[in-house]
């Protein structure tokens, strides 16, 4: 594939993000748009007929699993095993912040929160994330701009934060931990904003001729070959 050493160390990350993502994107349009779920087009039926102890379905509860088992392994990954980033440390926060807030979702899901019903709006998250990560080959990051900006800074506010922090006060008063969950998924949309503008800056130094190549800015060695 005439790969430089460098990208070639970052095939096995990439090719492994792509094919969950790919596979978690499927499933996730399967669970929104081929099922009786009617989650997409109106967001706050999530919580209609909401009571405590609700069960959570089968299908959710494998989206559960595999996202727990997923953001496990990545906070290990991003520690010890992927290449070091500007943004390295904001990304253990995703993955933590993430991983909080599925596994709670579901521990609560029977104490009185509609926790799986959250999951399925994850889904939303999980279509840009196929193209979210330009850090290989795979991924080539001009193509990040728009399905970033529509799927995380459009979509996801629209839909997922209007249901839970407003939808949820006017249908349930009471919904037990409201804040807590709610401040979990305005720290992820802050990163989503946070991610977003690394993308701006790498459009803006292609377009004023800063970057003759494709790099990603978020890496310490495309600053020292400057240097150099």
């Amino acid at each position: 594939c005439n790969l430089q050493p460098k990208d070639a160390a970052k095939m096995p990350e990439s090719a492994w993000k792509l094919l969950f993502y790919t596979l978690s994107w499927s499933y996730g349009i399967y669970l929104l748009f081929f099922t009786d779920y009617p989650f997409f087009y109106d967001p706050p039926s999530v919580f209609y007929d909401w009571k405590k102890g609700m069960d959570v379905p089968t299908d959710i509860a494998i989206a559960y699993l595999l996202q727990c088992s997923f953001y496990g392994h990545s906070i290990y990954a991003t520690a010890y095993m992927d290449t070091w980033r500007k943004d390295s440390v904001v990304m253990l926060l995703h993955h933590v912040v993430t991983l909080t807030l599925i596994a709670f979702s579901y521990a609560f899901s029977g104490r009185g929160l509609p926790g799986g019903r959250r999951l399925c709006w994850g889904k939303l998250r999980w279509v840009s994330r196929l193209s979210r990560d330009p850090r290989g080959p795979l991924n080539p990051p001009c193509s990040l701009c728009p399905g970033r900006f529509w799927f995380r800074l459009y979509w996801f506010p629209l839909k997922v934060l209007y249901a839970t922090c407003y939808s949820s006060l006017q249908l349930v008063p009471n919904i037990p931990f409201y804040f807590f969950f709610n401040a979990l998924l305005l720290v992820l949309t802050l990163m989503n904003i946070y991610w977003f503008l690394y993308i701006v800056l790498f459009v803006a130094k292609v377009l004023m001729g800063q970057m003759q190549e494709v790099n990603d800015v978020r890496e310490y060695d495309v600053e020292d070959s400057k240097k150099t």
